[in-house]
Formats: structure tokens, sequence, C-alpha cells
């Protein structure tokens, strides 16, 4: 049992970077948890991501963490619950996306020109980074339901970003070691749509 669980839980956690990316472009809900020291001049910014979701009969929650650097990069790593170890990656450049599954030794490597026809118009870097500084506002929109996405499967899951900082931080490039296998950006949203 705990083994389909993880296996569970492995999925859902490779489906959701990609949402998370989604929702964070398209748009929120209020939250209630923001810092009040952020001074709008940073040029970083980190949260807490929270990611529920449910699955047949049970519903499944996902920690982790939000890293970004204005112009240059945008990290989401999930983490398994109690262990706190990486289960998936999501890394946003300008130019590309990187998506990590950690448990299943898989990655995805899209430019934006590859996903044009998947993404919403305003969801290139520029207006992510500018949505994320909006949700770290006082009462910015912080939250995103699957229904508000769109999507019928995940109509009760929920995205929440809370905790915002804009202390100075480094990010370091991911790098995908040769035991991980490429896979198609569209196998994703293959997978995506069983949900």
């Amino acid at each position: 049992m705990k083994l389909n669980l993880l296996n569970d839980m492995a999925r859902i956690c490779r489906l959701l970077s990609l949402l998370l990316l989604l929702a964070v472009g398209l748009a929120g809900c209020k939250t209630s948890r923001h810092s009040s020291s952020l001074s709008g001049e940073s040029a970083c910014l980190s949260s807490k991501v929270q990611l529920t979701v449910p699955h047949k009969d049970a519903t499944l929650t996902v920690n982790g963490t939000m890293k970004l650097k204005k112009e240059e990069c945008m990290q989401i790593s999930f983490l398994m619950p109690i262990l706190r170890t990486e289960v998936a990656r999501m890394e946003v450049t300008p130019d590309e996306i990187l998506l990590v599954d950690r448990m299943g030794k898989r990655y995805v490597q899209a430019t934006r020109k590859e996903l044009k026809d998947v993404l919403p118009k305003k969801a290139d870097f520029a207006h992510l980074e500018k949505m994320l500084f909006e949700a770290a506002k006082p009462g910015g929109k912080a939250s995103l339901t699957g229904k508000e996405l769109g999507i019928p499967s995940l109509e009760k899951g929920k995205i929440v970003l809370t905790d915002f900082s804009d202390k100075e931080i480094s990010l370091t490039p991911t790098q995908v070691s040769s035991r991980y296998t490429k896979v198609e950006w569209t196998e994703l949203l293959e997978m995506l749509a069983k949900l």
C-alpha cells in the first residue's frame, strides 16, 4: 500500500508542476498570509507552495518552495511529506521550461516556441514574474483552484503561495543527470488529460 501511495504521489507531482506554471500565469484568488516587508524593488522573491489535489477517495497535499530571480529564472520544488525529499522540480527561464520528475527519473525540457500553442498568450516569463510579485503584495492573488483553471478532473485541487520574502537568494541552474530519461512535453499533456 505504501508503494502505491508513493507511486500515486509521484505521478501527481509530475503533473502538478505544469499546473502550477499555468495557474500562476492565468489568475488567482486571495490568501491572507503575506510578508509586509516586501519592498517592491527587490530582484528576488521566494515563497512556500502548497498544492492540494483530490485523488481517488483521498486528498493529497504536497508542499514546496518557489524561488524567483527577476528576469532570469524561477524554480519550484515539490517535496515529499515527512521525508522532505524533492519529488519534482520546475525551472522556468525567459526562453525555456524544465520539468524534472525525481522519482520517475524523467524530465521534460521545452522552449517557449515549442509550447506557444499550449500555453496561454500571457504565460510568458515577464507575465509570470509580474503575477508572482503581485501575489506577494498584501491582498494579492496567490491561490487558484482547478475549477478556475478549467481542469474538470482537478476541480477541487488548489495551489496556494504563502510566506513571501524578497531577501537575496541564490539559484543554481538545475542539472539533469544522465540517469534521467528525456520525454516529450506532449507525453506530459497526455498524462495530465488522464488525471
